[in-house]
């Protein structure tokens, strides 16, 4: 199995999480954002990616791509430790947190979109900053609401153990956090950050232990 993975982007990141969280060995193979001007754009990793994005799993030649999808492939596959666990209501909720940080706030965030900022409309990094801390704090902020005072949270976005929403939340506050957005009010999303952080899975994960880090 390999990743196509860049240790920043946070949805590789959601990836990461993922595998280690089922123990799957795999190959981390870097495609880096920002050198020779992206490589995610040559044409040997296009034909991989249309979209031109990480992450891409290759399982034995059968190429997936977007994040949430491979998440769900591999809990399929490989379905313990579930991360989509329980009744099907459990599994909306789980998705809804998930699908609000990597549909909602992620998107609008994203470096292509950041580029297109600068190049197009000429702002500053002050500006592009500004911009992506308005979106991520909006974001988290509606998280924070589904998550305090729901009996259905509990160490974890949902119950005990590590599901794909903690996959999503805590890459999502990697990139608050590198980036300077406020964390004001944000007192569940950060107890259960600081929950998955004491984690293995979540540690292997992390940007800093990545082979391509910077």
């Amino acid at each position: 199995m390999k990743l196509y993975t860049y240790f920043r982007s946070s949805a590789a990141y959601r990836v990461r999480i993922a595998l280690h969280l089922k123990n799957l060995d795999y190959e981390s193979v870097p495609v880096h954002l920002l050198q020779d001007g992206g490589q995610q754009h040559t044409a040997t990793y296009a034909a991989l990616n249309p979209n031109e994005a990480v992450p891409t799993l290759d399982d034995d030649g059968l190429i997936l791509t977007q994040s949430l999808a491979i998440i769900e492939y591999l809990d399929e596959i490989h379905p313990n430790p579930p991360l989509l666990p329980g009744t099907a209501a459990d599994r909306a909720r789980i998705r809804a947190i998930a699908q609000t940080i990597a549909c909602d706030i992620h998107p609008i965030n994203n470096l292509r979109v950041l580029q297109h900022l600068a190049h197009s409309f000429d702002l500053s990094q002050a500006q592009r900053t500004a911009w992506y801390c308005h979106w991520v704090e909006r974001g988290l902020r509606t998280v924070e609401k589904m998550l305090a005072n729901d009996p259905r949270t509990g160490r974890f976005c949902h119950g005990d153990s590590p599901t794909l929403a903690d996959c999503c939340l805590v890459p999502q506050l990697f990139n608050a956090r590198r980036y300077g957005c406020s964390l004001a009010g944000l007192e569940t999303v950060l107890r259960i950050c600081a929950e998955c952080e004491g984690l293995e899975a979540f540690v292997r994960a992390a940007p800093e232990h990545q082979p391509d880090a910077e």
